[in-house]
């Protein structure tokens, strides 16, 4: 017993402790349901309304002072308002804080009652209640097969149809269910194994959350789940007179959606939620809002969303001008070229290798043998820079002594800072990094590519620096010329950076991404392909021109290139929430890492019955080619056993492969990954089924039909259960514990083994050397494999290691998110303000009082009557010698009062003007017309104000003013929060060049990220003042008109960015993983001048925005 065993025997784990803690609230729910279960149907319904009326009355008097708040708003003077709404804010959390505590009350009797009409839809084929409105309602819908009215009764039946297929409910809440519901009530995570029932343990805390009335969201990992989990458990919920819906099932932005938020709970996916959350914050009108307030949300498959996807912003983009001027099918070809070169001259090397390390195996001579070896070994090592993924390399790296052999041989030529690395890549045309992710030309291939194109300079960047720094001292010519040839210069310049851009991505599409591994191409597109489960990401695409460099490798038609309008990371989206809790299968290894970012802790929920699985050790061979025979050898024997096979694959490539090795052997078999991930749902039913005692095979991606369960037939029991067959070690333990779950549920019989050879990435990039060691010591022979618990714990160690690392990189993300996330935070209340217009009057107020201080404490004299005049239209309220005296909070307080009094006053005149026009044409035509536009100009534009007819003349045109506004303060957010998420996207790229200054990138992108969110306020309120201080109603100018429908939101490209980016080289550096997870959100940058906060190229010291720059943008 080892001294881990001896604390946990001693002083017990931390699940024991969780659970001691969750059996006092167990048993106050057993104690109360004998008393719900002996309620007649209609009783219990009744309970149902009696305890949701206590919930949502325990807040009834913050409400009422709520009310009553609100309706003081408008009789309000704005400058103090803020007091008002800060009340509000208050009460409306002191509400929240009731509402937990009638829920924690009333818990018993719901989950009680939430038990015992799942027990009595089990034992009853009909439930009959007396009909109420919201029966008929739901009785008249079609699709809600569930119920039916006859007479005065409402009849549901416990059969219906969910997910396209027919259900009788057959289920009841077991003890260790009502533990998982309590825990996910407190806002934690139940990790609850395979089988256990997650979807009938959310229905508890689901129903009693739903109860305040302020809706909770159940979030699924794809829509199939979204709606088959709401039509599912919707009876159990609708029985009690609570209202289901999935946001899946409507169209964005449409009123059938905004009907599903509405709804007591409310199904759908991540993306779906994560998106409305960002058209929300795009809506030009209230009537696009959907979502109401982030109340509660349980995440299903919690590891799924907030880790596997913590990468993966959610992104509304649109075009810009030239999106589609790129050069990715211009050089495509050359590339390819490039390529097939570089690839033949690997296969040599690998070759010249083979022959050399052989030949000095054989050679008399030690000094010789010691040459030809360590020329072998360079070769080698060369072979492995030039391609690192080629298959005959892999395969040769798993003989005796070879990779040991490659590793002594880069360590040898990375020391001292890699001074003779260069030597070693010397003859190679670009050198590829499989850890880091990146392929880079060197001389040899910028000269290769040079005489393909007779032009030695196409593909290098001019040393714009120098060339600045020589016109800046060149004499005899005028500055109009000097200029000329700088702006020359630059658009060289930028085109070159395009050219070498689109060169390294194009390149990075052909070494490091392959065709049915990281993506497939169906219907002309690429689309990627998630590691994790093997499923098509629908609407995904690799930013910073990666996806299209794919795209034209593929020869299908290359996007068009877009701009970032709204963002959002799925973390910072449900950080958001009131409360958040979630449910998987497999969480206590990252269960620091739900800690760490989200605060949640990870509960895990024993099993109903013991866990009857055998897990085996890991089986271990040298190569690929003996793993794949053994695993066919041992499916074959347990399907003559009479045992199905679910056999876990990592890519689609090697699922293909072993389902080729099955056919030739006449094993029929099922395959389920992206490319026919349409019929999971039914591969996955019958994967646990024998046919005449053979027992059925499925080749699976690790995590696929996550939320399907593999159901057994008797047969199959008896001959031992489902066998689980894993044919590689993924990265994460948890991938592997989800393949490991698909067996054992609900204490069915089962095994699981892993089958890993040296070939397997894990084990080339990450297990540690002694594996190789022991093995050459052992000498083990081809076809000989290792079984060991010692082997098995050192890949464990391994994956360990790539965890820490990966989380280590989720967590230096997250905290550049975070700059932009409170930023947006800020951003999107101004603008849900403008939208609502119920604050809007104190937003202006509050521009209006920034504009005087900021003002004042920037400028001497003159700049102050400057900055009044062109800002706030006024003259300045003092004179110099009072603003030499130095009492400038007196003078802003001053000013302010003055720009207030002139502001009302322009507002008087507008409403007056307006309200004479809109009198007279209200008498006559306001029957017929809703809507009209009212003309409103600063002096140099003229807006059309859409305003309500009715409301703008009961108002005396006050509501002329508010919509003008809201109208300015809306458009001016929009069009500066979209140029600063574009500044953003570039600071994030070039604050890498930092890491040369021995400076922390991260450190530099806050302090610039500060400076650049400054600017944008300044600039953004500078417009508001300005537009708002000189709006007026043009006199017998323009006649107000009918407006046009009201405007709706516009629909974007949404899409799920994969980060590919050297933005995050620091972290880059330590990252785990390949291909689409190291990625830079840039989508495009429009010119590829130097950035505003480069250096400027000129050699001045200074910014590129403070010298030459300064006037281009």
């Amino acid at each position: 017993m080892n001294f881990n065993k001896i604390l946990k025997s001693l002083f017990g784990d931390k699940s024991t402790r969780d659970m001691k803690l969750i059996q006092p609230l167990v048993e106050k729910v057993k104690e109360a349901y004998p008393a719900i279960k002996a309620l007649s149907n209609d009783e219990l319904r009744a309970k149902t309304k009696e305890i949701q009326k206590y919930v949502q009355d325990a807040a009834l008097t913050e409400k009422e002072q709520i009310a009553k708040l609100r309706a003081t708003i408008e009789e309000t003077p704005i400058d103090e308002r803020e007091k008002i709404f800060n009340k509000i804010d208050s009460l409306e959390k002191d509400a929240l804080e009731k509402y937990e505590k009638a829920l924690n009350d009333v818990m018993p009797i719901a989950y009680s009652i939430v038990k015992d009409t799942a027990r009595r839809f089990a034992e009853n084929e009909e439930t009959v209640v007396i009909a109420n409105d919201f029966d008929r309602e739901l009785a008249a819908n079609p699709a809600n097969d569930f119920i039916t009215i006859d007479g005065d009764k409402a009849i549901y039946h416990n059969e219906w149809t969910a997910g396209g297929n027919k259900v009788k409910w057959d289920m009841v809440h077991y003890d260790v269910q009502i533990f998982g519901g309590i825990a996910l009530h407190q806002g934690k995570i139940a990790e609850m194994a395979t089988g256990e029932g997650k979807t009938l343990v959310a229905t508890l805390p689901v129903f009693l959350n739903a109860l305040t009335g302020n809706g909770v969201h159940m979030v699924t990992v794809n829509d199939y789940l979204a709606k088959r989990d709401s039509e599912w458990m919707g009876p159990l919920y609708m029985f009690n007179g609570l209202s289901v819906d999935c946001i899946d099932k409507h169209q964005p932005n449409s009123e059938a959606r905004r009907k599903a938020y509405q709804a007591d709970i409310t199904f759908g996916t991540n993306n779906e939620f994560g998106f409305d959350y960002l058209r929300d914050n795009m809506a030009v009108s209230p009537a696009d809002l959907v979502q109401r307030r982030h109340n509660y949300a349980i995440v299903d498959e919690v590891d799924s969303v907030l880790i596997d996807d913590a990468r993966t912003p959610l992104i509304i983009s649109g075009p810009i001008p030239k999106g589609d001027d790129q050069m990715f099918e211009q050089f495509q070809p050359l590339v390819e070229r490039l390529y097939e070169v570089q690839r033949k001259q690997a296969t040599e090397l690998l070759a010249e290798a083979r022959q050399k390390i052989s030949a000095a195996e054989k050679e008399a001579d030690a000094k010789k043998a010691q040459e030809l070896q360590a020329e072998g070994f360079l070769a080698l090592f060369r072979s492995f820079k030039a391609l690192p993924k080629n298959k005959a390399l892999i395969k040769y790296l798993s003989e005796d002594g070879i990779k040991s052999g490659l590793q002594r041989t880069e360590e040898m030529y990375m020391e001292n800072n890699n001074r003779r690395m260069p030597e070693a890549v010397k003859p190679l045309y670009f050198v590829v990094d499989e850890k880091l992710n990146s392929a880079d030309l060197t001389d040899k291939g910028t000269a290769w590519l040079a005489a393909q194109v007779n032009d030695d300079k196409l593909f290098v960047l001019p040393d714009i620096t120098s060339q600045m720094s020589a016109l800046e001292n060149q004499t005899g010519i005028s500055d109009q010329e000097r200029l000329d040839k700088k702006d020359e210069m630059l658009a060289h310049y930028a085109l070159q950076s395009e050219r070498v851009h689109t060169l390294q991505q194009l390149l990075k599409a052909y070494t490091m991404f392959n065709k049915d591994d990281e993506y497939v191409v169906i219907d002309g597109q690429v689309k990627i392909v998630d590691e994790q489960t093997g499923r098509i990401m629908e609407g995904r695409r690799w930013s910073d021109g990666l996806h299209q460099a794919v795209e034209a490798k593929e020869h299908v038609r290359v996007e068009a290139a877009t701009q970032t309008f709204a963002t959002i990371t799925l973390q910072n989206y449900f950080r958001m929430y009131h409360k958040l809790s979630g449910m998987t299968g497999t969480a206590s290894t990252e269960a620091g890492e739900f800690w760490d970012i989200y605060k949640l802790d990870v509960v895990e929920i024993p099993t109903n019955r013991p866990v009857a699985r055998i897990d085996m050790d890991d089986r271990l061979y040298k190569t690929n080619r003996e793993k794949y025979r053994a695993v066919i050898e041992e499916i074959e024997e347990m399907r003559n056993a009479g045992r199905p096979c679910l056999v876990g694959t990592t890519s689609v490539e090697i699922s293909e492969l072993l389902s080729r090795m099955l056919t030739l052997r006449k094993i029929p078999h099922e395959v389920l990954n992206a490319k026919n991930h349409l019929r999971e749902a039914h591969i996955v039913a019958q994967a646990g089924q024998s046919v005449n005692g053979l027992g059925a095979v499925t080749i699976a991606t690790n995590m696929a039909g996550r939320g399907t369960d593999i159901k057994l037939s008797p047969e199959v029991k008896a001959a031992g259960g489902l066998a689980i067959i894993g044919t590689e070690r993924h990265e994460s333990r948890r991938v592997d514990r989800q393949l490991r779950g698909r067996a054992g549920r609900q204490g069915d019989p089962g095994s699981s083994v892993f089958y890993v050879s040296l070939e397997d990435k894990l084990m080339r990039l990450f297990a540690s050397e002694r594996i190789a060691k022991i093995m050459d010591r052992m000498k083990i022979e081809d076809g000989e494999r290792i079984e060991s618990p010692i082997m098995s714990r050192a890949i464990e160690y391994a994956q360990k290691k790539v965890e820490e690392n990966n989380f280590g990189i989720r967590k230096h993300l997250l905290e550049y998110d975070d700059v932009m996330n409170k930023q947006r935070t800020v951003i999107y209340d101004k603008r849900r303000h403008a939208l609502m217009g119920e604050r809007i009057g104190m937003d202006v107020a509050n521009i209006i009082w920034d504009r005087c201080v900021s003002i004042i404490e920037n400028n001497d004299y003159e700049g102050c009557k400057e900055g009044f005049l062109k800002v706030l239209a006024m003259e300045c309220p003092f004179t110099e010698e009072e603003l030499l005296a130095g009492k400038r909070d007196d003078l802003a307080e001053r000013a302010f009062q003055e720009a207030m009094a002139s502001f009302k006053r322009k507002n008087e005149r507008m409403q007056s003007i307006a309200y004479s026009v809109i009198s007279d044409l209200y008498q006559a035509h306001g029957d017929r017309i809703e809507r009209i536009a009212v003309p409103v100009t600063d002096g140099r534009h003229i807006y059309q104000i859409p305003c309500n007819f009715s409301a703008a003349y009961t108002s005396e045109c006050k509501e002329v003013v508010k919509e003008f506004e809201k109208y300015i303060v809306l458009h001016t957010i929009d069009d500066e929060w979209k140029e600063h998420l574009r500044q953003l996207d570039e600071l994030r790229h070039s604050v890498q060049n930092a890491t040369y200054e021995q400076k922390d990138p991260l450190l530099v992108f806050k302090l610039e990220s500060a400076k650049l969110w400054d600017a944008m306020i300044d600039d953004l309120n500078n417009r508001v003042a300005s537009v708002l201080m000189r709006g007026q109603v043009p006199e017998l100018q323009q006649p107000v008109q009918e407006a046009a429908p009201e405007e709706r939101s516009q629909r974007y490209n949404e899409q799920k960015m994969d980060l590919d980016e050297q933005a995050q080289r620091s972290a880059a550096q330590r990252d785990t993983r390949e291909g689409a997870d190291q990625v830079n959100h840039t989508p495009f940058v429009a010119q590829k001048m130097p950035r505003p906060n480069d250096p400027c190229p000129c050699g001045s010291g200074k910014k590129f925005k403070n010298c030459h720059g300064r006037n281009l943008r």
